[in-house]
C-alpha cells in the first residue's frame, strides 16, 4: 500500500514483489574479463566471443543476470538469447556512468550442465564515431570487456553467484568486423556450432584476461531499451541505369534487412544501404561521407541461408545487393525497425493528406533518430547526440511518445559531461576529439534549460527538474559570467540559426540572424526556465535572483537589439520569432515588432529560419493572432517549406530545406567550405524541422496545457480553424489520460 500525505491506500490485490538491483561496487563479485591479444585498433576487428560452462545440482527458485560491458554486448544462456535489446548496455558517458541490466534468466537454466555466451562488439565505445575527425575510432577506450555476475537461489536456502572471472574462455568466430558506420562482415565457414549450450568441446578456447576497470561509475539501466519494434516490406526490385540490383523499402528507415539467399560454398553477398537515388535514378552514397553501410555474408556451404546483422545499424531507403547469380524476389526481404523503444503517445491526421505524411515523416524522423540517444542522423559517419537539434524537437517529441525515460537518461549524461565552469557540450555523450571548443553554442546548450522543463510540463514530474536543478544552473551561470557587466552572452563560439534560408543572389544571401542575437536571447530563456524551475521546486530565493537577472537581461537586450520602432536586431524571421517567443520586446514596441515580423513573412511568402528560429515560426504567429498565416507557411508547397519535401516523395524529415532541389539535383555545397570537392553535408532523415509538429498539435488540433496544468493535469482545447482544411483530429496520451 502507498501513503500520501493523510491519504492511505488499500492493500493490493494480489502477492506483488519488488527486488534492489546491485547498489554498490562492493555488490559486484565479478571481474572484468577481456581479450588477451592485441586487435588492430585502425579498424574493425573479429567480435570475441566468450564462454562460461557451470553446474546447478539443486531445485533452482531465482535466477538473474546482471551484465554490462565496454562495447556492446549479445548474451546467451544454453544457447537461448537471454534479451530481445539491441546494443546493450547503451551509449554514455563511458569514463563517468555506465548502465548495467538485469534479466531474470529462471527459465533458462538447466538443473544440471549450463553455459553462458557472451558476444562484445566496438559499438560507440571502440568503434568509428564523428568521421570527420582524426582519429574516430576508439573514443573511449581500446579494450573490450564484459562484466557479468549470475545469482542463483535455490529452494534450500542457498545461493550460488557465478561471475567473469579468469576461469572463462575466450575465442572469435563468424563475425569477422562489425562497426556502426562501416557495417558487418559475416563469414559462416568460422561458426562454432553450439558454443553457447552444454556440449561443446571448447578445449582449444584460450584464456580471458582481467582488466582493471571501474565498478564505481556503474547505475542501473535507465533508458528505454533500443529493439527490433517492427517490420516492413519492400515496395519493389529495379535495375538502375548503371546496373545496380536495387530493392526499395518505400521508407526511410533505421536498422537493417534480414535477408533469404541462396548460394555456394564461398560465396559471399553483399548489401549496400542508401536513403535516396539520384536524379537519373542511381545509386546515391555520396552523402554518406564514407560510411559504408555495408553487410557482407559469406556461405559456408550449398544452399540456402537466412541472415540479419549484430551490431551494426543503417539508415537507409534502398539497399543493393551483390554476388547473387539470379533475381531475388521481394518476399526474400524484410526491413527491421530499430530504435528506442518508446509508447506511441501522439496521433494527428486532417483532410490534407500531404499534412498527414508531414506528420508520418516526422514521427518516422523520430523513431530514426532516438536511438538510445536523440542523433542528429542515422545514416551518414555522424549519428551524434547534437544536443540543439533535441531541445528544439523536445515538445514535438514528447507529444508523439512517451520521451521521459529516453530523456532522463540523456540529461544525466549532459550534466556528467558538462564542464566546471557550466559550459555545456554540443554533443551528448561528449567526445573528446571535439576538444574545449566542443562546448557553450547558444540553443544547443539550452538544452540543459529547455529539456528539464519540457520533461516536466509534458509530465507533470518534478524529478528531472530536482536531478537537473545544478545543471541548469550551472549553465546559466556560466553566461552570467561570460556576459560580465552587460547582461548579453556575446562570447564564444555559436551555430547561430544554423541551415536558414540562403541564396547565390548578391542582393540577398540569405536569411542570417547575428549569433549575439540568438545567444543573448537564450541567455533570457534559459534563465527564465531556470526560475520557473526555481519556483517549482520551492527555491524561493533562486527564483527571485534569476527572475531578477531575466529582467536586466530583457533590459538589455531591449537596449542593443531592438529599435524605438520594433525593428529586432538583424530584421530576420529568427530574430523576431526569438524576442517574441521569449517575451524579450517591451509592451510598448511588440505590436510593433509582431508586425514587422509578419510583413517579413508575407514579402517572401515563405519561412527563412534554420534550427533555431524554425521552431518558433508558427507558434509566434499564432501567440499575436497571424494564424492564417501560419496556415500558409505550413500549406506551402514550393522551395522553401515543409511540404515541399512531401512533394519530393519524403518520408522522413530532411537536414536542409532543399537537400533535392527543385530541378532534381542534391544540394551539395558543404557547411564548412565552399570547397565544391569537399564530401557534402546533405541527411534526409534529420528531425529538427519536424518542431513544427508542436504548433500542429497546439493550434490545428487545438491540445495545449492550461495554466498551472503540468502533466496535461489541466487542458485547454482551442483548436483554430484555417487553412482549408475541412477536419483534423489528433489524440495524446497524457499522464491523465487520454487527450483528443
Amino acid at each position: 500500500k502507498v501513503w500520501a500525505g493523510a491519504r492511505e491506500s488499500e492493500w493490493s490485490a494480489g502477492d506483488d514483489f519488488w527486488e534492489m538491483g546491485l547498489l554498490s561496487s562492493n555488490d559486484w563479485k565479478a571481474e572484468w574479463i577481456s581479450t588477451p591479444t592485441q586487435d588492430d585498433l585502425t579498424k574493425a576487428c573479429p567480435v570475441p566471443m566468450f564462454r562460461k560452462a557451470f553446474t546447478a545440482e539443486q531445485k533452482m527458485v531465482s535466477a538473474r543476470i546482471y551484465a554490462t560491458s565496454l562495447g556492446i554486448y549479445e548474451l546467451k544462456l544454453n544457447g537461448a538469447a537471454v534479451t530481445d535489446a539491441l546494443f546493450t548496455p547503451g551509449w554514455t558517458t563511458y569514463g563517468k556512468r555506465l548502465q548495467y541490466q538485469t534479466y531474470d534468466v529462471m527459465d533458462l537454466l538447466n538443473e544440471g550442465d549450463n553455459v553462458i555466451g557472451a558476444t562484445v562488439g566496438d559499438g560507440w565505445y571502440r568503434g568509428h564515431l564523428a568521421g570527420w575527425a582524426d582519429p574516430n575510432r576508439n573514443n573511449y577506450g581500446k579494450e573490450l570487456a564484459l562484466l557479468l555476475q549470475l545469482e542463483i537461489k535455490f529452494e534450500d536456502g542457498s545461493s550460488e553467484t557465478i561471475v567473469s572471472d579468469s576461469s572463462w574462455k575466450n575465442a572469435t568466430g563468424p563475425i569477422r568486423a562489425a562497426d556502426f558506420y562501416m557495417g558487418e562482415t559475416y563469414d559462416a565457414r568460422r561458426e562454432r556450432a553450439g558454443w553457447d549450450a552444454p556440449g561443446y568441446d571448447d578445449s582449444e578456447w584460450g584464456e580471458v584476461k582481467i582488466l582493471n576497470q571501474s565498478k564505481e561509475i556503474l547505475i542501473a539501466q535507465v533508458a528505454p531499451p533500443v529493439k527490433k519494434n517492427f517490420e516492413i516490406e519492400p515496395i519493389e526490385i529495379l535495375t538502375t541505369p548503371e546496373g545496380d540490383t536495387v530493392v526499395d523499402m518505400g521508407q526511410n528507415m533505421v536498422g537493417w534487412i534480414k535477408f533469404t539467399v541462396r548460394g555456394q560454398a564461398g560465396q559471399t553477398v553483399v548489401l549496400r544501404h542508401a536513403e535516396v537515388l539520384d536524379k537519373a535514378g542511381n545509386f546515391y552514397t555520396i552523402n554518406l561521407k564514407g560510411a559504408e553501410q555495408k553487410v557482407s555474408y559469406t556461405f559456408a556451404e550449398d544452399g540456402e541461408i537466412t541472415f540479419e546483422p549484430h551490431f551494426t545499424f543503417q539508415g537507409f531507403r534502398y539497399f543493393t545487393i551483390e554476388g547473387l547469380d539470379y533475381t531475388p524476389k521481394l518476399d526474400d526481404f524484410v526491413g527491421k525497425v530499430i530504435f528506442s523503444e518508446m509508447e506511441l503517445t501522439g496521433s494527428f491526421t486532417c483532410s490534407d493528406p500531404l499534412i498527414n505524411q508531414l506528420q508520418q515523416n516526422i514521427q518516422w524522423g523520430q523513431r530514426g533518430n532516438f536511438l538510445d540517444v536523440p542523433t542528429d542522423c542515422p545514416q551518414r559517419q555522424e549519428r551524434l547526440g547534437w544536443s540543439g537539434d533535441a531541445q528544439v524537437f523536445a515538445p514535438t517529441a514528447a507529444f508523439n511518445m512517451d520521451v521521459a525515460s529516453f530523456f532522463t537518461k540523456w540529461m544525466g549524461d549532459l550534466a556528467a559531461d558538462q564542464r566546471e565552469d557550466g559550459a555545456v557540450p554540443h554533443i551528448v555523450p561528449f567526445l573528446d576529439v571535439l576538444g574545449e571548443g566542443g562546448f557553450g553554442s547558444a540553443a544547443w546548450a539550452d538544452a540543459a534549460t529547455v529539456i528539464p522543463w519540457t520533461i516536466y510540463q509534458y509530465y507533470g514530474d518534478t524529478r528531472m527538474l530536482e536531478t537537473q536543478y545544478e545543471s541548469m544552473q550551472d549553465w546559466v551561470e556560466f553566461m552570467h559570467k561570460e556576459a560580465g557587466g552587460t547582461a548579453l552572452y556575446t562570447t564564444g563560439f555559436h551555430y547561430g540559426d544554423w541551415l536558414a534560408y540562403a541564396t547565390d543572389n548578391s542582393d540577398y544571401p540569405g536569411a542570417t540572424t547575428d549569433k549575439d542575437i540568438i545567444s543573448s536571447a537564450y541567455f533570457a530563456c534559459s534563465t527564465h526556465l531556470l526560475a520557473q524551475a526555481a519556483e517549482v521546486l520551492g527555491k524561493t530565493a533562486d527564483a527571485k535572483r534569476y527572475f531578477q537577472l531575466l529582467e536586466k537581461i530583457k533590459v538589455a537586450f531591449d537596449h542593443e537589439f531592438i529599435s524605438e520602432n520594433g525593428r529586432v536586431g538583424s530584421n530576420t524571421q529568427t530574430a523576431y520569432a526569438l524576442a517574441l517567443a521569449f517575451d524579450l520586446v517591451p509592451a510598448a514596441k511588440e505590436a510593433q515588432a509582431a508586425e514587422r515580423y509578419v510583413r517579413d513573412i508575407r514579402t517572401f511568402g515563405h519561412i527563412t529560419t534554420g534550427f533555431v528560429g524554425t521552431p518558433l515560426v508558427c507558434l509566434v504567429l499564432s501567440k499575436y493572432g497571424y494564424h492564417d498565416d501560419a496556415y500558409n507557411l505550413l500549406n506551402r508547397k514550393e522551395y522553401p517549406s515543409w511540404l515541399y519535401p512531401v512533394t519530393k516523395g519524403a518520408t522522413t524529415i530532411w537536414e536542409r530545406w532543399d537537400g533535392i532541389r527543385p530541378d532534381g539535383s542534391f544540394n551539395t555545397k558543404s557547411s564548412f567550405s565552399d570547397n565544391e570537392d569537399e564530401e557534402v553535408m546533405n541527411s534526409f532523415n534529420h528531425y529538427a524541422y519536424g518542431a513544427i509538429g508542436d504548433w500542429m498539435y497546439k493550434f490545428i488540433a487545438g491540445i495545449d496545457f492550461a495554466e498551472g496544468g503540468a502533466g496535461f493535469k489541466k487542458i485547454c482545447i482551442k483548436p483554430v480553424l484555417g487553412g482549408g482544411l475541412t477536419h483534423a483530429a489528433a489524440t495524446h496520451e497524457s499522464m491523465y489520460g487520454t487527450i483528443s
